[in-house]
């Protein structure tokens, strides 16, 4: 495809596999998901589920923007997380990311995400 873009940033982790941090084509941006890595380290942030989700949007901001966008460009957001007891502590640290109109969204519950990880969010952003 002519017209796609690969998204990288070095203020997010790099990819643990075969995929980029996000895909540009026309207007929509693409977002892997991202667990909550720091970027310098690529270790799991200790603390809690509200520490951990803080950092994984802020390395989603940190795509963003290497695309031109803020997460205020989400139009779809997926979250994946390994207990649904955290919900409402993930709504929180989401709200903080986010303005009015908020987008889509889907949470789920898995059983495992990579690194041991407690959750994985990815987006999709529109410019």
């Amino acid at each position: 495809m002519s017209n796609r873009a690969v998204i990288s940033s070095p203020n997010a982790p790099e990819a643990l596999g075969p995929y980029s941090q996000g895909v540009k084509v026309g207007n929509t941006i693409w977002l892997s998901g991202q667990i909550p890595l720091a970027p310098g380290t690529m270790e799991l942030v200790g603390g809690g589920i509200g520490a951990q989700a803080t950092q994984v949007f802020e390395n989603l901001s940190a795509v963003a923007a290497a695309a031109g966008c803020t997460l205020d460009n989400a139009v779809k957001i997926n979250i994946s997380l390994t207990d649904l007891n955290d919900f409402a502590a993930v709504n929180e640290v989401m709200a903080s990311f986010l303005r009015e109109p908020y987008p889509a969204r889907a949470c789920v519950q898995v059983a495992a995400l990579p690194k041991g990880a407690s959750i994985e969010v990815e987006a999709i952003l529109a410019r």
